[in-house]
């Protein structure tokens, strides 16, 4: 295949000069994304209610619009979904991301509108790969294809002509310019599979005798796909499957817990690995040094972005700042206004800044206790309702619980670990765990995904703890007392660690 990378590389480094203005210049940058906005929005319910048509500054626009969580969006959404125009963003909506993470249904629907797929995801894809250009002179990216892992569209009844709902991924993927996809492995077809045991040997097939030169996904599902690859090529290596394998555009979840099995199968003097913020809701930012992997936010894609203090994210009004309020070694939460219609919105995640000049940050999780290890985006309220049902059906009754993700190692595949402290243990242990998982995939639209044919995530796992082991920690923290409280979920194995240990001192 012929290269085409130094085809590639002026609009490339165009399009980094226009990025250079971020590094002193971020107030203007952001403002000006934020008038057009407004502007672009002034004539939709929304806009008309909070009179954009008077709104010119960033202090006005702060003190006139409130800040949003998503149930707070869920009723003009859901229009949006129903097929009505201009509620909060300009013209009709056809594309929605589903996910999971609200207390007010199995599902959120973020919308993707014509403008956040042409000013922001597909230029934060552009913009990823600008940055690796600069990066690797020596890139010969474009002598053969990208392997982009997609989800695939749900079964949503009542959806207005049109409309689709379904992964990221897969609304990216749909809507891609043609072109695109002479560079792109598997086919469209494939890709939007619905069942991973048919789509998982599909991607393997079709992608195995291809020249591969780039990857772009979440890297626990990309484990299960390049593992299926060297064995159906009957090797241990993937760069003896695709010699010319560069660059790992990873993003979703941290790569840190599998960084280590990624290098126990390339050939490491070959590869790359680029992280990038890509969520429903927009893309955020992009790795642009290999000295750090604090990501530069991109400030010109249609995002408007302000900062909630962790320290005042429990606040019933917090205040928010914009981005050239911020100072480095601080962890915010993140809101943003977008052209997707989401409105001063708080997306649940915090991160940390690193630097202002330019501004570069790194995720720091989420607000509330999760799991989002694999890309499950796992709740309390889901663990909460999964566990009443799980005592219900076994006549169990829970004193204390927690749960943290293990990680595939070993031949062991990836699961949840539950630690639980019955005061009446259930009357049968294997209907418990069967319930408990299932009613996790009934409420969870991303962990039923990730559970799906045990390919991703393997059945979830109960310790069955000693009576008072959860005091005994709590005592060990300082926070033994009336206002006790034991994190639910953890998207890392510190507390599940200690309590394990402290289970084993006094058994």
């Amino acid at each position: 295949m012929i290269d085409f990378t130094p085809l590639m590389r002026k609009p490339m480094r165009d399009r980094l000069e226009e990025q250079v203005r971020y590094i002193h210049h971020p107030d203007s940058v952001q403002q000006e994304q934020l008038v057009w906005l407004i502007e672009h929005a002034a004539l939709t319910e929304f806009g008309r209610r909070y009179d954009f048509s008077s709104v010119r500054t960033y202090r006005h626009f702060a003190h006139t619009v409130p800040l949003h969580r998503y149930e707070d969006l869920r009723e003009p959404i859901m229009r949006m979904v129903r097929g009505e125009a201009d509620v909060l963003w300009r013209g009709t909506t056809r594309n929605f991301a589903q996910s999971s993470g609200t207390s007010g249904g199995k599902s959120k629907y973020i919308p993707i509108t014509a403008d956040s797929f042409r000013r922001n995801h597909y230029r934060g894809s552009a913009d990823v790969v600008a940055h690796y250009l600069n990066l690797n002179p020596k890139s010969r990216i474009m002598s053969g294809k990208g392997l982009i892992l997609g989800g695939s569209f749900a079964n949503e009844l009542n959806l207005a002509p049109g409309v689709r709902v379904g992964d990221l991924s897969a609304n990216l993927i749909r809507n891609i310019n043609p072109l695109v996809n002479l560079f792109r492995v598997p086919s469209k077809k494939i890709a939007l599979m619905e069942d991973w045991k048919q789509k998982l040997p599909a991607i393997i097939r079709a992608s195995a005798t291809e020249n591969v030169t780039n990857l772009s996904g979440v890297p626990s599902w990309f484990l299960a796909v390049l593992r299926g690859v060297m064995e159906y090529r009957g090797v241990r290596c993937i760069h003896d499957v695709w010699p010319n394998l560069e660059v790992f555009f990873h993003g979703g979840i941290a790569f840190e817990p599998y960084r280590r099995q990624y290098e126990s199968f390339c050939d490491m003097s070959r590869m790359h690995f680029l992280d990038t913020y890509n969520a429903s809701e927009g893309f955020f930012a992009v790795q642009s040094d290999w000295s750090t992997t604090a990501m530069l936010l991109l400030l010109d894609v249609g995002i408007f972005y302000e900062f909630i203090p962790v320290e005042h994210c429990d606040e019933d009004q917090p205040t928010a700042i914009p981005a050239w309020e911020v100072e480095p070694g601080r962890t915010y939460e993140l809101v943003i206004t977008a052209c997707n219609g989401l409105w001063r919105y708080r997306i649940g995640d915090t991160v940390k800044v690193h630097s202002v000049q330019p501004l570069k940050i790194t995720i720091a999780g989420r607000t509330q206790s999760f799991i989002n290890a694999f890309g499950e985006e796992l709740m309390v309220h889901n663990a909460e309702f999964a566990v009443q049902q799980a005592a219900e059906a076994t006549a169990a009754a829970v004193l204390n619980y927690t749960a943290a993700p293990i990680f595939a190692a070993d031949g062991q595949k990836a699961h949840h670990q539950w630690i639980f402290e019955f005061e009446r243990e259930p009357s049968d242990m294997a209907l418990f765990v069967r319930v408990l998982d299932d009613k996790l995939k009934q409420v969870n639209s991303d962990y039923e995904a990730k559970r799906a044919g045990d390919i991703f995530l393997a059945p979830p796992q109960v310790v069955t703890a000693r009576r008072g082991v959860f005091d005994d920690w709590l005592a060990s923290t300082g926070k033994l007392g009336g206002q006790r409280k034991v994190p639910r979920l953890a998207n890392n194995r510190l507390i599940a660690e200690a309590i394990l240990a402290l289970n084993r001192e006094k058994n």
